[in-house]
């Protein structure tokens, strides 16, 4: 995998698990309010959603860390 591709793909996995977080969140919100018709198993889903999520999160970062190094590292060589 290339440097790029890599770099493409650790932004496309930071977006993905912040749209997840966003929408657990909204859905746990939703969850506190009067005839909200979200059950307990599907509340438990959003908090479970949301773990998921943050370390979809989390791992892409790492992966865009290494590119970033990477990265650098090939400009020192050239430098």
């Amino acid at each position: 995998m290339s440097e790029i591709s890599a770099l493409n793909a650790s932004i496309s996995g930071i977006q993905k698990g912040l749209s997840g977080l966003r929408k657990n969140a909204a859905d746990i919100a939703r969850a506190g309010t009067q005839d909200s018709g979200i059950t307990p198993e599907q509340l438990t889903d959003s908090i479970v959603g949301m773990k998921e999520n943050a370390l979809q999160v989390k791992a892409s970062a790492k992966v865009l860390q290494t590119v970033n190094d990477t990265i650098g590292s090939l400009f020192d060589d050239k430098a």
